[in-house]
């Protein structure tokens, strides 16, 4: 029965739709998965308000800070008739929930539109003449009506999901020029004719294949005027500004959707890039170690699982990576929009990778300094309206031998009380600057001080050991004239021993050389006597005879 059902209202409507001589478009807010928006949906809106506020009957009002009166636009279901070479065709605002869930949306987010209804016999008409008019009228309408906004991007919302209003936005009203910018005049105007050629290079850019785009690195200590620069650039240029919180991004994907979002001729900021994230191998290592002195936390305290607000913090933390950031500002996602500027701000540029502020990214670094005496006549116009003084001498002598922001600077010659006259207002900066100087002095000869001290001590460490090493030296010279004293002792011992020895050989030898010639002796004297007695016994024998 179903499918019947399906099948009878499907051929109904084919019915219908041949019997009916209208035809409708609809203008999506989003194209295809809601990546990108529909480059017509803003100007039809801005064409239909105009069109909407003498005609329609249900209207929607709301205030921006800035603005004379509210703006008013035709509210949702609400039909506006419109008029073109004597054509009557008709528009609708409709509001609606999506069908299906999308890559980045969830299936929560409502989704808008607006609907074109006209004749048939007039298709060529709508289609090809009218529907650009609409588009071509909008854009000069809102390029009139146009006030520059600053946008804040909204925090992801808990599970992940993203709303459909990524960005916050309010009117931007700072003041700030590159004429009342605290800065040496020949660097103003090579920031100043290089924003402006930028601004003008949509066919050069085309030609030498690069997205129309261009990154600064702003860096220098706190109050140098990063941010004042930024808005300088914005009120020059005309450019919106977004001003981009990473740690409100829930990962790289959601980045990509941030910037898909970003208007062209816009200014995307990340101010304090260092502090925003830590985009190196660091983050995981302190990670690591974070889990494991919870986890030794919880061992101790015999808690094996780990807490729900654990969970929650794991769940909130940004994923946000370096290779998902360089891909934002430099890879094939930054191309899609033109003419936009990306300005990091730091104030510790030695803190950054290499990777992320490198040429071709941030193609542009400039140097946020102290209050050099071209800076300070800038502040000197800008809050005392005077252009020199007798004083600007020892102002100038000061700057040089101190370090004090410009932010500093324009603080001491602010008038605090109507009393307050340049007079005034000079001589407090020149007590600031001594107080700096006489600071400065003082600290450089703490540290003079301190060097002095490290290196006395390092002298009488070097001393100690010296000492030490000699005495070391004297104890081993000392034990190895001891060893070889020994040495040659046992040596003398030993050849006495040995002359002891061949002498007792020798008297041993002496001795039997004697033995022997005793023998001899004996044996010659028992020859002599054998002789002897044989000579007596032949005498004996003869006397007989």
């Amino acid at each position: 029965m179903r499918m019947l059902g399906g099948y009878i209202e499907r051929y109904g409507q084919k019915i219908v739709s041949s019997l009916n001589p209208y035809i409708k478009i609809s203008f999506d807010e989003f194209n295809g998965d809601r990546l990108r928006r529909n480059e017509a949906f803003s100007p039809i809106q801005q064409y239909l308000r105009e069109k909407s506020s003498g005609s329609a009957k249900r209207l929607k009002a709301h205030v921006i800070k800035g603005w004379h009166s509210p703006i008013i636009s035709m509210d949702y279901n609400e039909e506006v008739t419109d008029e073109f070479q004597g054509v009557k065709v008709w528009w609708t605002a409709i509001k609606h929930a999506p069908h299906q869930k999308t890559l980045l949306l969830s299936n929560s987010v409502e989704q808008r539109s607006y609907r074109l209804c006209f004749h048939k016999r007039y298709r060529e008409l709508i289609i090809e003449s009218y529907i650009n008019h609409v588009v071509k009228e909008g854009k000069a309408i809102a390029e009139r009506n146009r006030k520059k906004q600053l946008y804040s991007n909204n925090p992801s919302e808990a599970g992940g999901r993203f709303s459909s209003n990524k960005w916050s936005n309010v009117a931007f009203e700072h003041p700030a020029t590159f004429d009342t910018l605290a800065m040496e005049p020949e660097k103003k105007e090579e920031i100043k004719n290089e924003l402006v050629k930028f601004r003008k290079g949509k066919e050069y850019y085309a030609k030498i294949g690069k997205a129309w785009k261009r990154g600064y690195l702003l860096y220098g200590p706190p109050g140098t005027g990063k941010s004042t620069m930024i808005a300088a650039m914005a009120n020059l240029l005309d450019y919106d500004v977004y001003d981009l919180e990473l740690t409100a991004v829930k990962d790289n994907t959601e980045l990509k959707r941030l910037l898909i979002d970003t208007s062209n001729k816009s200014i995307i900021v990340i101010e304090d890039i260092d502090c925003s994230l830590d985009l190196t191998g660091q983050r995981e290592k302190k990670k690591k170690k974070k889990e494991e002195e919870e986890e030794n936390e919880n061992k101790e305290e015999g808690i094996n699982t780990v807490t729900e607000k654990a969970k929650e913090e794991k769940k909130k933390e940004s994923k946000v990576t370096l290779s998902g950031l360089l891909n934002f500002i430099d890879g094939l996602w930054s191309a899609c929009g033109e003419e936009r500027i990306i300005v990091f701000t730091t104030n510790h540029i030695n803190k950054l990778d290499q990777a992320l502020i490198r040429r071709g990214r941030m193609d542009k670094h400039i140097e946020m300094s102290y209050c050099c005496f071209e800076s300070f006549k800038v502040l000197a116009k800008n809050y005392l309206d005077i252009e020199s003084h007798s004083l600007f001498g020892d102002i100038s002598r000061l700057l040089e031998e101190t370090n004090m922001t410009p932010a500093d600077v324009a603080e001491n010659l602010m008038p605090k009380s109507e009393k307050d006259d340049p007079d005034t207002c000079l001589k407090n900066l020149i007590e600031a600057l001594s107080k700096e100087e006489a600071r400065k002095k003082a600290k450089e000869e703490a540290r003079l001080n301190a060097e002095k001290e490290k290196a006395r001590l390092k002298a009488e460490k070097e001393e100690k050991e010296k000492e030490e090493a000699l005495e070391k030296e004297e104890a081993l010279l000392k034990a190895q004239k001891e060893e070889k004293e020994k040495e040659e002792a046992l040596l003398k011992a030993q050849k006495e021993e040995k002359e002891k020895e061949e002498a007792l050989q020798k008297a041993k030898k002496e001795e039997q050389q004697k033995e022997v010639a005793c023998q001899k002796v004996e044996k010659e004297r028992k020859v002599k006597s054998n002789l002897l007695k044989r000579l007596l016994k032949k005498m004996n024998h003869q006397s007989k005879k």
